[in-house]
């Protein structure tokens, strides 16, 4: 066969493996299908599919192919984290700049902490964790980072799985998540700040504010029709800029939605579009996650790994909700509820985390125990918060 042929059969592979675990399975109360797509590429990895079938792994997914796939991700993630910045409401977060400001920082801030002790204790848990071009506190705060982050995208789905999206407290906990989104970013971009090409890095950031000053003056005057047209022009151009100053492609998609105002498109459209990404070339980009999964320093200890980053994430991000609510005087419950929903973790952390192992910030096997704690902490999600929305349904529509 030829490649065509053999990157079609990968195709199939990718989307087929996951609808068919989540239809038949029933998955939908503990996995929605975006965390099935997860896991099914880290199962058609190299680490399970790679280990068990290594000449059908070696013969589907050859050099030429995922090259192909990679091409398709990269495109797919852009489009994606560029949505993540337009759907940032901005001005809500200045309405509730106290409320808003104190929640996000102690439930980005918390977690951070435990995250950042997580990461020392995987350095003196053996070799294999660190990249090669990481300094120490590089590799500490991306994995604390990586801890503290929840996935605002992912988060929108379950509460509307949930029915709450649309609530006040949806409203509030979007806005959490929302200041959160915008930290994490720009943590990233500290991260990977290189001295050697600052030049380049200020260079890019000042003609990215000019240019993004003269974008949002015209698209206002463009039909709508034409604004997503020049949208994507525009995601191509900033994630090029940010690629070439060395801040890497997915910080410029982010940068160049967080500028655009959801107001200038349908809000049908732009859920429409969010859908459509995670159905048609999303799932490329979690296999792709996938078969940069490495067990090379032990199964075992990558578990281990896995567990210690869940048990920070998930005491970081409740200790940081709860004490959010002391000092706002939440009623009771609330906190637990709101700290459980900022724990879904999928999508964003695994795009902060591929960016780390493009930079050799971490390495395969770290980046492997990151993405299953991503999958356990997501997981986590619904079936605990479930309950106690059961028993506060006032809470939930109580205005704010």
């Amino acid at each position: 066969m030829n490649v065509t042929e053999v990157f079609l059969i990968a195709m199939a592979l990718i989307l087929s493996v996951p609808y068919l675990i989540w239809r038949l399975g029933r998955t939908d109360y503990f996995a929605p299908l975006v965390v099935v797509q997860i896991i099914a590429g880290i199962l058609l990895g190299p680490g399970v599919l790679g280990a068990a079938f290594p000449d059908y792994y070696a013969y589907v997914f050859s050099a030429p192919v995922i090259a192909a796939l990679n091409g398709v991700a990269w495109w797919a993630v852009m489009v994606f984290v560029m949505i993540a910045g337009v759907e940032l409401d901005l001005k809500q977060l200045w309405r509730y700049k106290r409320e808003s400001g104190v929640t996000a920082g102690l439930a980005l801030g918390v977690p951070l902490l435990f995250g950042c002790g997580a990461a020392i204790f995987l350095l003196n848990f053996g070799a294999g964790w660190v990249g090669t071009a990481a300094h120490t506190w590089q590799f500490v705060l991306g994995i604390g980072m990586s801890c503290a982050v929840t996935a605002l995208p992912i988060l929108i789905l379950l509460m509307e799985k949930l029915d709450i999206l649309r609530q006040p407290i949806g409203q509030r906990i979007l806005r959490y998540a929302s200041v959160d989104d915008v930290a994490i970013w720009a943590v990233l971009a500290l991260i990977l700040l290189d001295w050697q090409r600052v030049g380049k890095q200020a260079l890019f950031l000042a003609v990215f504010a000019v240019l993004a000053w003269l974008f949002r003056r015209m698209m206002p005057r463009l039909p709508e029709a034409d604004r997503w047209h020049v949208a994507l022009i525009w995601l191509a151009v900033c994630a090029w800029g940010a690629d070439w100053s060395g801040l890497h492609y997915m910080v410029g998609a982010f940068l160049s939605g967080m500028v655009m105002e959801g107001d200038w498109f349908q809000r049908e459209d732009m859920d429409k579009l969010r859908h459509f990404v995670l159905l048609l070339i999303m799932p490329v980009f979690f296999l792709s996650t996938g078969l940069r999964t490495n067990w090379q320093v032990g199964g075992g200890a990558v578990f281990i790994a896995a567990a210690v980053l869940l048990v920070a994430s998930v005491a970081g991000k409740l200790a940081g909700v709860h004490a959010a609510g002391r000092i706002l005087k939440w009623e009771k419950g609330e906190a637990s509820l709101i700290g459980w929903l900022l724990q879904t973790k999928a999508l964003i952390m695994i795009i902060f985390a591929n960016v780390l192992l493009d930079k050799h910030i971490i390495t395969s096997p770290s980046f492997t125990a990151l993405l299953l704690m991503a999958v356990g902490s997501t997981m986590l999600t619904v079936p605990v918060v479930t309950p106690k929305l059961k028993r506060m349904r006032a809470l939930v529509s109580r205005a704010q």
